[in-house]
Parts: structure tokens; C-alpha cells; sequence
């Protein structure tokens, strides 16, 4: 129950056969909940099924309060069609029909099989002469025999063959099982085996979320080369995905960490490893990804310490080669270093850390850029991507799937992670770290906006929302984009700065009063908010003190007060266009 419960979840990200965005979308609408679903699921997934209408049908059918209605052509056919619900799906089929209903022997019935693959005319119409004989001898009126032999030779084009299907089924149930039943150890083992895939390995730390998996960050006092398994709700992050580290020097570091213990701080890590594996670009991708952050210290300092701690590792090398040492065995340079303090500097802006860590991992691993502008994202867009492409497909007065015009205007918020061009049209891949969304642009389109639709960058799109059946998802077609940048100052109304109690004096406002001055003569009128131990207060400054709240201003009283303390607030409506 849990292996079909996590496929009916649609979160089949590595389970073979069953991964992509139109077999979810196959997968939610015929809701397996047994084998023989998974071999028709790999069956129906292929041009020819789901152009036909034969997915529908058999959906259709599967879901039948009443599988007494069901026809199956002919009495006899029942035991036959009975798993596909009365849907000729499999070449077997096809070969079993001509058995039970026409007489045909097992290399007849291959013969036949054989004749409609081909869809030679002459040698069809050989076979519908010896069908509809066998079966009219057998009892079968012609007419029936000839309309059996019409539906043959129209689903034998989309036929597949069972045993193939079966096997494909077979190694999808077992790769859901153990995802439903071991997800950290399943997706630590898919993710290893895709070490060095970046693109890769962001939908599947996507899928550990969905999850309710953790992926912590490498840790060079625990992490291995591959990804490996905390507990069973936490996956460890491999050494070996950070970028500019190879297995040589993460088989090194292993190799010292087992010998002598746990590496104390940057500087004990820079004296006990192989330069020659771990170079300085090695080094700082690891401080980046986050593979120290054990030690306590902000990943600035630590980029900051790096030159002076490779420094004094070298030349603690070249004292004990010269035997400088001390009665302790100590190089002198060695107890020089450990008195020095390093210097500790304030962490990165976030969005430089994310940049930072992205270099070093190919992807946002802590965090994502997108969460300095998602309290904004709430007024500039119709909402997040995951409720939007959550929305049912639309359907027919008949209760069908159907390919959709554009259903309403939308404008949604998000990361550009992918820009393709396919034919006269290209796609764009937005994340807002809910979910992934697909927006399209025809060249007219994207020549007009090329220049905001650079990866990395935090756009506004508005179009017309339509669902697209043969990816199995919603889409834009886009009119218009903007980056984020200018939507948000063009709408933001106010800014409100908070001040905590402890710390703050006349130098905080004078480095405020400094700060606020080149950005005057704006729109967005700006507030003051401090909360004291026993009262609080906010002050409005006059409107000579608005401002145009660019990102620069934002980023510099973000550095200045502090994350979360500078906050915009926006009037109703959104005609952000």
C-alpha cells in the first residue's frame, strides 16, 4: 500500500519509467493500485495511446462504478481483454484474440502480429480473409468478426508488447518501493549516482523536500565522498559533489580525519592536508558549500582566513622538514598561529552566500534567492507556483481532457533557472522554491525581452495561463516581463525600518541618515519602527524623505540593521504592468 500510495502522490522523481512530467500527470489520472496498472501505465504512455483516445478510454473504464457494463466485443473475449478493461493494449492481446475467436495457431497468430506491424495492404488483406473465416466457423456472425478485425488492425499500430512492459513494470515497482519504504537510503543512492549531474541533483534535492527529507550541507568532519545517511529522515551531503574537489583530495581528507581525528578549524584542516590534492581553490569551494560552517565562524571570515591559514601551514611544513621543532615536537611557527585570533568578520549578505554556495554546489542549497522577495512576490503576483499548477486540468462538456486555450490572465513571480528555445518558440523554466513553472515567449516576444530573461534572475511575468496535455501541466504564454527590481519599486508605497533595543544610539541613526540621503526624491515614504524592553514607537519621516527603494538601498540597510528588518509594504491592486 505505501509503493502505491507514494505513486498515486505523483512523487516519482527516480523511480524508472515513471518520472516525467506527462507520465505524473497519467499516473494522477489512472490512480494504479496494482501491478498489472504499472505494465498498462509504461503501455499507454506513447504518442500512439494518447493521441488515439485510448487512455481515456481505458481511465474511463478502470474508474467504472460498474465493470459489467464494459463490452468486450465478444463473450469469448473476456478473459482476454478483461485486465485492459476491454482495451486491446498489447500485442499479446492481439495474438490471443486470433487464437480464441479465429482458430489461429501460436505461429499464425505471430504471423498476424507480424502482417499488422508492417501494415503491408496485400498481406492484410490475407489475414482478414483467414480471421474472418476462422471465426465465422466458430460461430461468429461476420459482421462481428469483420468489426473485431477493424479495431485489431487499429490498435495493433499502438500495441505494445506485454513482456516488455511488464519488465519495464517490474523495475518501476521496485524503484518506488524503495523509495516508499527507504527514502533517505534510496535517495542518497540516486543522488550519488548522479554526483556530478548539477541539473540533476536539483530536482532530486527538490524531491527531498516533498519528502520530508533533510539535506544538510557537506561537512568535512562527516560527509564521504558519496551522499550518505544521518537518519532516516537526513541525507548528508557528499564531499564529492562540491565543485573544484576531486576524489583524490576527498579520499585524502578521509584518510587524515580516520588517521588523526576530526579537523579543529580551518587552520588544524590547512596543516594536517595534502596541498598538493587540496589546493586553495579546492579549499575555498569547501567553505563556500558550506563544508566548515561546523567550526562556528561565518563563511566570510573563513574566506577571509584562507590565505593566512595556507601561509601558516606552509611554513609550519618547511620548519619540520627543517627540523625546527620545539622539545614538544611543536614547529614554533604553530604556537605562533594558534595565539593569533582570526579575524571575524559579519556574514555575506544572503544573496551573496547563495551565490557563493551555488558556485561551489551548482545549486541553492540552504536557502534560495527567491525568499528575499517572497513577502513582496505575496502583492506583485497571483500567487505561488505550486497553487497555480496544483489547479485541475480543464475538461470538455464531456467530462474529457483537453488541450486549452488560454484559460485567464495571470502574472506570476519567479527564478529564471532555464531558457530554451524549441522551433519559433522559447522556454522558460521560473522557480519560486515551491515549485517550477514553464512560461513561453514566441521570438517576437523574446527578442523584446531577452534582456531580462538571464538565469538567475527574479522576473514578473504576466500572459495567458492555458494547461498544455502532452506535457501534462500548466503554462504562460507571456506578454510581458519585468524584472522584480523595478515592480517593486515602481509599487512599493512604504518602507519600514526596524530597530532592536540593544545597541542602537546616535551612530546608527547618523549612518542611517547618510544611507537614506542618495536615494530621496522618490515615492515610497519611509517609517521607523523601534520596540523597546518596556514600550515601542514608530516614526514617519517627512515626505522629503521618500525614496525609490532600489535592490542598492535594500541591500545596504539589510547590511546595515540587519535580515528581516527592512520590510516594504504595497497599496491594493496589482497593476504592476
Amino acid at each position: 500500500p505505501r509503493t502505491f500510495k507514494l505513486l498515486r502522490s505523483t512523487r516519482t522523481a527516480a523511480v524508472f519509467q515513471l518520472e516525467s512530467n506527462g507520465m505524473r500527470d497519467l499516473i494522477k489520472r489512472l490512480r494504479p493500485d496494482q501491478f498489472d496498472d504499472l505494465v498498462a501505465l509504461v503501455a499507454l504512455f506513447r504518442p500512439g495511446p494518447l493521441q488515439s483516445g485510448m487512455v481515456e478510454d481505458f481511465i474511463t473504464r478502470k474508474h467504472a462504478t460498474n465493470k459489467a457494463d464494459i463490452d468486450y466485443l465478444h463473450p469469448d473475449l473476456k478473459p482476454v481483454l478483461e485486465e485492459t478493461y476491454g482495451v486491446i493494449l498489447y500485442q499479446e492481446q492481439v495474438m490471443q484474440i486470433a487464437q480464441v475467436l479465429a482458430g489461429y495457431t501460436l505461429g499464425g497468430a505471430d504471423l498476424l502480429r507480424r502482417a499488422m506491424g508492417k501494415k503491408k495492404a496485400e498481406e492484410m488483406a490475407e489475414q482478414r480473409e483467414i480471421f474472418v473465416k476462422g471465426a465465422t466457423e466458430r460461430g461468429v456472425s461476420d459482421r462481428t468478426a469483420t468489426h473485431i478485425f477493424d479495431l485489431m488492425e487499429k490498435f495493433a499500430g499502438y500495441g505494445f508488447n506485454k513482456s516488455h512492459s511488464a519488465a519495464y513494470a517490474v523495475l518501476s515497482y521496485q524503484t518506488a518501493y524503495l523509495k516508499a519504504h527507504y527514502p533517505a537510503a534510496f535517495m542518497a543512492a540516486v543522488m550519488s549516482a548522479d554526483l556530478h549531474n548539477t541539473d540533476r541533483l536539483v530536482t532530486l534535492k527538490d524531491d527531498c523536500r516533498q519528502l520530508g527529507l533533510n539535506l544538510l550541507a557537506p561537512d568535512i568532519n562527516k560527509s564521504s565522498y558519496h551522499f550518505s545517511v544521518s537518519d532516516e529522515k537526513t541525507i548528508l551531503y557528499g564531499l564529492g559533489a562540491i565543485k573544484g574537489v576531486g576524489r583524490a583530495a576527498v579520499e585524502s581528507l578521509i584518510a587524515e580525519r580516520e588517521r588523526c581525528g576530526a579537523f579543529r578549524n580551518l587552520r588544524d584542516f590547512c596543516r594536517r592536508v595534502d596541498h598538493e590534492k587540496i589546493n586553495r581553490r579546492a579549499l575555498e569551494a569547501m567553505v563556500k558549500s558550506g563544508a566548515m560552517d561546523g567550526y562556528g565562524e561565518s563563511r566570510r571570515s573563513m574566506m577571509h582566513q584562507v590565505p593566512e591559514a595556507l601561509r601558516g601551514a606552509d611554513q609550519e611544513a618547511k620548519a619540520t622538514a627543517a627540523g625546527q621543532n620545539d622539545m614538544f615536537g611543536l614547529a614554533a611557527v604553530d604556537i605562533e598561529l594558534e595565539q593569533e585570533l582570526p579575524v571575524q568578520l559579519a556574514e555575506w549578505q544572503e544573496h551573496l552566500l547563495l551565490n557563493a554556495e551555488k558556485e561551489a554546489l551548482g545549486l541553492y542549497l540552504t536557502g534560495h534567492p527567491f525568499d528575499a522577495v517572497r513577502n513582496d512576490a505575496r502583492y506583485l503576483s497571483d500567487g505561488r507556483l505550486s497553487d497555480i499548477i496544483a489547479e485541475p486540468a480543464p475538461q470538455n462538456n464531456k467530462g474529457e481532457r483537453r488541450y486549452a486555450q488560454a484559460q485567464r490572465e495571470v502574472t506570476v513571480a519567479g527564478l529564471i533557472v532555464d531558457v530554451k528555445k524549441r522551433g519559433n518558440r522559447v522556454s522558460v523554466v521560473l522557480d519560486d522554491d515551491t515549485a517550477r513553472m514553464e512560461v513561453s515567449l514566441f521570438s517576437e516576444a523574446f527578442q523584446e525581452f531577452r534582456h531580462l530573461l538571464v538565469k538567475d534572475e527574479i522576473v514578473v511575468v504576466t500572459g495567458g495561463l492555458r494547461y498544455d496535455d502532452f506535457m501534462g501541466s500548466w503554462t504562460v504564454n507571456v506578454k510581458n516581463v519585468l524584472h522584480i527590481d523595478r515592480v517593486i519599486e515602481s509599487r512599493a508605497k512604504s518602507m519600514v525600518l526596524s530597530l532592536a533595543p540593544n545597541g542602537q544610539g546616535e551612530g546608527l541613526l547618523v549612518k542611517l541618515h547618510d544611507l537614506l540621503l542618495p536615494f530621496r526624491e522618490g515615492n515610497c515614504d519611509v517609517s521607523v519602527r523601534y520596540i523597546g524592553d518596556t514600550a515601542a514607537a514608530r516614526l514617519s519621516l517627512g515626505p522629503e524623505w521618500a525614496v525609490r527603494p532600489s535592490r542598492e538601498l535594500r541591500d545596504k540597510l539589510t547590511e546595515l540593521l540587519g535580515n528581516n528588518n527592512v520590510r516594504l509594504l504595497y497599496a491594493p491592486g496589482r497593476e504592476i504592468m
